[in-house]
């Protein structure tokens, strides 16, 4: 089943601006993402789902003009912390504390290993780190919408600068990493929606020690 559906997947040039994916289906691909692994458990990215057409309209043209943004149904955009802070930190470990109901030395310990750590280091570094857990959740979130036969397509190819801006992102602390359409494909207008998945062979892929 799970190779079935990443066989059906592909990264979908033209949607159905007709067909619009259902609420629960799209709460699923979200839960997906917010279930996935980050390091050290902090999470440090969050999804803004966009569907006020003005809004996309917007992103769409910071976007190189991607029809997808538009004719999908919703659009999906991972956005990481800009930085660790203190406070980021502390919540995240607080938030555990308080649904375990306790704490211990050594989790203690590593909390302040962790504020020292990542609080001192450059703010960009901190957030390109937190920027490659967004991409963990992009790809989990990729797999659920595979599996609720959602089509879907993750993006790199826009202006993060442009939609940080239409989002009011750096205001919340946040900067945007990829997008991802929601929607479904219009297989006679696409011209990859029937062409055969090619990667590259396993012997070429992976290797054993």
């Amino acid at each position: 089943m799970l190779f079935e559906k990443l066989n059906w997947r592909y990264a979908t040039k033209k949607m159905n601006p007709e067909k619009k994916v259902a609420d629960d289906k799209v709460e699923k691909i979200i839960e997906a993402a917010r279930l996935a692994p980050t390091s050290s458990g902090l999470q440090p990215f969050e999804i803004i789902v966009v569907t006020d057409p003005d809004v996309r309209a917007k992103i769409r043209a910071a976007a190189w003009d991607q029809a997808q943004i538009t004719d999908g149904s919703h659009l999906l955009v991972f956005a990481a912390w800009d930085n660790y802070t203190e406070d980021r930190i502390n919540a995240m470990f607080d938030q555990v504390n308080e649904e375990r109901g306790g704490t211990n030395e050594g989790w203690e310990a590593y909390r302040q290993k962790l504020l020292a750590g990542y609080v001192p280091r450059d703010a960009e570094v901190n957030y390109q780190h937190a920027a490659r857990q967004a991409y963990i959740g992009m790809g989990m979130a990729l797999t659920a919408a595979a599996f609720e036969a959602v089509d879907s397509t993750p993006m790199e190819g826009f202006d993060p600068d442009q939609v940080d801006e239409i989002l009011g992102l750096r205001a919340r602390g946040l900067r945007s990493v990829t997008l991802m359409p929601l929607g479904y494909r219009d297989a006679e207008n696409d011209w990859l929606a029937n062409l055969k998945k090619v990667r590259r062979p396993k012997d070429e892929f992976v290797s054993f020690v």
